[in-house]
């Protein structure tokens, strides 16, 4: 089973590289973001528990997105692998996958990240905001926050991969092939 984490600011190109590596190895997204949306509007016991906090302007606890992690790991069992978007943001978050990946005979093969300098982010986020009407891709001020909160929160998790041997850095300036070749490198090495 192939099992990735791909990391990056806002704006780094997670999702159209995600729609390449979907299409070639036939992997399942799973977006925490998509997660909570889809379990809340089903109304499960995890859905509501969370709707519950969101709605309260709190964020939904590590224990009740991993359960809805777990849930979707059961539904796809058959999977070849999943591509985890937006999930680890932290050490204990990562911790908690790999107990959860491991209680079922799995665990993530590596971690990818798409690196692009702060400029480069600000100038996709802006154009991408022009054509998606998001209104946090259209403020430049909004971004840097952003961004800064990637750069501040994230790097922990970084090094709890790379301790594991599973951490690749990827230049995520180029074209979306050239970007994609570099990835489907580092596959093809687990």
């Amino acid at each position: 089973m192939l099992n990735l984490v791909l990391f990056g600011p806002p704006g780094a190109g997670k999702g159209t590289q995600s729609q390449k590596l979907i299409a070639k190895y036939g992997l399942i997204h799973l977006s925490t973001g998509d997660l909570l949306r889809s379990e809340i509007s089903q109304g499960t016991t995890l859905g509501l528990e969370a709707k519950k906090l969101m709605d309260q302007g709190l964020l939904v606890p590590d224990a009740v997105v991993i359960g809805m992690i777990s849930n979707k790991l059961d539904a796809n069992k058959d999977a070849k692998g999943f591509i985890f978007d937006g999930f680890p943001r932290t050490v204990a978050q990562a911790e908690a996958l790999d107990t959860l990946l491991a209680s079922k005979q799995s665990a993530i093969s590596g971690m990818i990240a798409l690196e692009v300098n702060d400029n480069e982010l600000e100038t996709r986020l802006l154009l991408r905001g022009k054509d998606s009407g998001r209104p946090d891709d259209a403020n430049p001020e909004v971004i840097r926050k952003r961004i800064k909160e990637y750069n501040d929160k994230t790097a922990p998790v970084a090094g709890f991969y790379k301790d594991q041997n599973k951490f690749t850095n990827i230049n995520g300036i180029g074209s979306t092939d050239q970007i994609f070749g570099a990835i489907d490198g580092v596959i093809a090495s687990y």
